[in-house]
């Protein structure tokens, strides 16, 4: 988590230590645990310990035990949204190397949720066909709601839906080896989401056969144990990072901070973050080579495919060292251009400064 010492500094001592390895000693005589997606978070981690507040600067929580929080009655927040624009900076990123007619196409969405919405609702500001498949929303939320076959149709599905087992809709390998056979040729498939919805065995089978099908993945199964047979075969592959804007790290740090606060001492007045009016300014006259001035998706894939150039111990190190050290990304907003024809009007909708 990002400006922890400034957020929770005069709260109380600070103990800082890396996310995989944290264990029940280390949490003993805590009474608030911070955490991001990496920490497993249940009773074999808190059982005795004095922990009474629990926060995951992240959208997901399928790291949470959040049934055994509730029955030990530990408050529980973490930052559903904090990381939209930077997961959207991500796609249009993927989309302007991969598919450079993207605005042509017809773009599918699996979830409709905090980033999913964000991206529907940005990409149809700019006129792009859009299709959104969500069993828990209405028309009136998305009126562009199709079911599960309509959204295969699409010539690029983005998956941004969380991972669920049960229910009657669960997202665990909604993408099978069955599902992955009946998808068009030459579609492109951009998980940005979580890993399992793909069935990652079931993808390097269909793409070790031939298939015609172009993959960006972000998120793997299992992590941080990817598969590197699998990596070789797809378009991109990124370890985990589509969100990892600095804007979005810290808004997340932000909300679980002030959900502390609330918790803590009744009010949700949190310290104030320095906060800098400062806006790099770019003047490509082109809307993909704007989004490739702020964010290149392919630096990333080298750095990840260069990094898993080591032995197999070292795979799931690696994989964590790179999110680890990832270097600073700006989204959007961050950049100005003083461009005034309709190019300017679209990075508005992205959230440039025009």
């Amino acid at each position: 988590m990002l400006m922890i010492a400034e957020l929770f500094g005069h709260a109380g001592e600070i103990y800082s230590l890396p996310g995989r390895q944290i264990c029940a000693a280390d949490v003993a005589d805590a009474d608030v645990l911070l955490v991001r997606s990496v920490t497993r978070v249940d009773e074999a981690l808190l059982r005795g310990s004095k922990v009474a507040f629990v926060g995951s600067a992240t959208i997901g929580t399928d790291h949470i035990d959040l049934d055994y929080l509730q029955q030990r009655g530990i408050t529980f927040a973490h930052a559903p949204g904090c990381n939209a624009y930077g997961v959207v900076q991500y796609v249009l990123s993927v989309l302007c190397r991969l598919q450079p007619d993207w605005a042509g196409k017809n773009i599918g969405i699996v979830g409709g949720g905090n980033v999913g919405g964000l991206l529907y609702r940005i990409l149809t500001d700019l006129n792009v066909p859009c299709a959104v498949y969500d069993p828990f929303l209405a028309p009136s939320v998305i009126p562009d709601l199709v079911d599960f076959e309509g959204v295969l149709k699409s010539d690029i599905i983005c998956m941004h839906t969380p991972l669920t087992t049960g229910g009657e809709h669960p997202t665990h390998h909604l993408f099978n080896r069955d599902v992955l056979t009946r998808l068009p040729a030459n579609v492109l498939l951009i998980n940005a989401g979580r890993g399992a919805v793909i069935d990652n065995v079931a993808l390097l089978d269909h793409l070790s056969a031939g298939a015609a099908l172009r993959v960006a993945l972000d998120v793997w199964e299992p992590e941080p144990n990817i598969n590197r047979e699998l990596m070789a075969l797809v378009q991109v592959a990124t370890p985990h990072i589509a969100g990892y804007s600095y804007e979005g790290k810290v808004k997340g740090s932000q909300m679980v901070a002030e959900a502390f606060y609330l918790w803590h001492t009744g009010s949700n007045v949190t310290p104030r973050l320095p906060r800098s009016d400062r806006a790099a300014l770019l003047g490509e006259e082109s809307l993909n080579a704007l989004i490739l001035a702020t964010y290149d998706v392919l630096a990333d894939d080298r750095r990840m495919r260069e990094a898993m150039r080591c032995d197999s111990d070292s795979v799931a190190r690696q994989f964590d060292q790179l999110r680890k050290e990832y270097p600073e990304r700006h989204e959007f907003s961050h950049y100005r251009t003083a461009l005034t024809s309709v190019i300017a009007d679209y990075a508005s909708v992205l959230g440039f400064r025009v």
